[in-house]
């Protein structure tokens, strides 16, 4: 198993950048290479994640290192606390900015619940009717930002849940899009332990930076 790319770590808590098609943890899933053992193995030493990433969704994934640090943070996401944003490449050309408020499910068989995700358009491709926006999901809900983009009438790209699987053939064989175009570049909260702002920057991995420099995109590929 490949070590992650640690963004962050201390005694505390630790981000890294997980890759598209990797789960975070075992749960119902057979897989035996999930997120929490690469990390595990890397430092020898227990870890918990304290929220989830789709397994097709790529980005900054957080662990706490002992159970007072996973209540701590899991209060900070609790009460909305912890700022996060995504980059999606999503079908059409949304308007320049907006917020979506639409109940989708918290848990995957759960009941709808209230949620919310603001967004803006950074670009629009050149050469496809696509175009790239930055989402922050203020609420954490199942497949939020896939179910929220789409209820906007702008599915994201290599979905195969909300998505249209013509589409996601096209870029597949026309731009090499072989994933959900889904990364979640920043990770934003008040560290419990030290009360020091954090903020952690994922880069974005080639299988998502490359079709977007095909599609004229590439000036948002480099995330400060």
């Amino acid at each position: 198993m490949t070590p992650l790319h640690v963004l962050f770590c201390d005694e505390h808590l630790v981000v890294v950048n997980k890759p598209s098609g990797l789960l975070v943890h075992r749960g119902l899933g057979r897989d035996r290479d999930v997120a929490l053992t690469r990390v595990r193995d890397a430092l020898g030493a227990r870890v918990d994640p304290v929220h989830r990433l789709d397994r097709a969704t790529s980005g900054a994934l957080l662990f706490s290192r002992s159970t007072e640090m996973s209540r701590a943070l899991g209060a900070l996401f609790a009460d909305g606390l912890v700022e996060k944003t995504y980059r999606a490449l999503v079908r059409g050309v949304p308007p320049e900015q907006g917020n979506i408020e639409h109940p989708v499910p918290k848990t995957e068989d759960g009941p709808r619940v209230d949620a919310v995700t603001a967004y803006r358009r950074l670009g629009t491709s050149a050469v496809e009717r696509c175009s790239l926006v930055e989402a922050m999901p203020r609420t954490g809900r199942f497949h939020q930002i896939r179910r929220h983009m789409k209820h906007l009438g702008h599915p994201l790209l290599g979905d195969v849940n909300y998505g249209r699987g013509e589409l996601n053939r096209l870029y597949r064989a026309s731009y090499g899009l072989h994933r959900l175009a889904l990364h979640a570049c920043t990770l934003a909260l008040v560290h419990p332990a030290t009360g020091l702002s954090l903020r952690v920057v994922a880069p974005m991995p080639d299988d998502l930076a490359a079709p977007l420099r095909a599609l004229g995109l590439g000036e948002h590929v480099e995330l400060t």
